[in-house]
């Protein structure tokens, strides 16, 4: 399991651009309004103030990046589906998203966020199914675990399967609060981290 040792806060893009520490293998998150990525990012590293949360949806208008022991980086993208917006910032968001995940050499992994406590929305139907379009490889977190029961959870990890079509193995139940799948994350994370040179040291 991955042990995080550094987490900082790198820069915020408005777009695929160079930046501080490009070439680290990248895993992004995805996401609709206020499903919980900067939670997650937060929980996961240990520090719960590396990103900024907001309680109001749509706080995210840009690509936020994170290096995690200088040997990864996390992408966190705008969410999407934030009814309020206007529609021209819409567009803006979902060609912000698209050309990062199209475009970067470097994403290994995206992580597919959800809201365990309701069915997939159409926008998280048409999110894993661009995935699938341009054969990028992801993962389920269901968010907010800890707001339901763990027959409940079982339950809605059922209808979460049916509506992305995935396995539920390929679902990992989360929370932010009581750090419910905080370990398996962190042992996916670990999967993309290169190993250590076994090069001789130059005398």
């Amino acid at each position: 399991m991955l042990i995080i040792r550094r987490a900082r806060f790198v820069t915020s893009l408005d777009g695929l651009k160079p930046f501080e520490g490009q070439g680290l293998p990248e895993i992004a998150l995805a996401g609709k309004s206020n499903v919980g990525k900067s939670s997650l990012i937060n929980r996961v590293t240990g520090n719960g103030k590396l990103a900024r949360t907001s309680s109001e949806p749509g706080k995210t208008r840009l690509i936020n990046l994170y290096e995690i022991n200088e040997a990864l980086m996390l992408c966190d993208l705008p969410g999407y589906g934030f009814a309020r917006a206007p529609i021209e910032e819409k567009k803006k968001w979902g060609r912000m998203i698209e050309g990062f995940l199209a475009g970067s050499p470097n994403l290994k992994h995206v992580l597919q966020l959800v809201d365990i406590r309701h069915e997939p929305t159409a926008d998280d139907q048409t999110m894993v199914e661009y995935l699938r379009h341009y054969n990028l490889k992801f993962t389920v977190i269901a968010t907010k675990a800890d707001k339901l029961s763990r027959a409940a959870v079982g339950r809605n990890i059922q209808a979460i399967c049916r509506a992305l079509v995935v396995q539920p193995w390929e679902v990992i139940p989360f929370s932010a609060e009581d750090g419910a799948g905080r370990d398996r994350i962190l042992e996916l994370l670990e999967t993309f981290v290169p190993a250590p040179s076994l090069e001789p040291v130059q005398q």
